[in-house]
């Protein structure tokens, strides 16, 4: 009996580590869904302004602004004929260190205003 006594204390340790990286990957899925999502989001907006006739603020500062700012995100609209498309690539953040899980990207293409010159 007197061997036994750390055993419950090794279980456990082993329990805690494994329960604690399941969270972290679950953590880690979710922040990946979630800039997946804001990557969309800032697509649509950055479209939606560069697509506009007379638009009254910047294409990049309105997908910027339309994410959570502790976010990074890279905007590049293209416009081509009737139509702008704006690709967004947000990266994705890590909650273990020294990892990289790279980046999401999403596009959105909107049509022009039809009293658009083709600038």
């Amino acid at each position: 009996m007197r061997r036994d006594r750390g055993q419950a204390v090794i279980e456990y340790g082993g329990w805690l580590f494994l329960l604690l990286f399941v969270s972290m990957v679950a953590v880690q899925v979710g922040l990946a869904v979630y800039a997946a999502q804001q990557a969309g989001t800032a697509a649509r907006a950055a479209a939606r302004v560069a697509s506009q006739d007379q638009a009254q603020t910047d294409p990049a500062a309105a997908g910027r602004a339309s994410i959570s700012s502790w976010l990074s995100a890279r905007i590049a609209p293209a416009a081509s004929g009737d139509e702008v498309t704006v690709r967004v690539t947000v990266d994705i953040p890590s909650v273990v260190p020294g990892i990289d899980f790279g980046s999401a990207t999403k596009s959105a293409t909107m049509p022009r205003d039809p009293g658009r010159d083709g600038d």
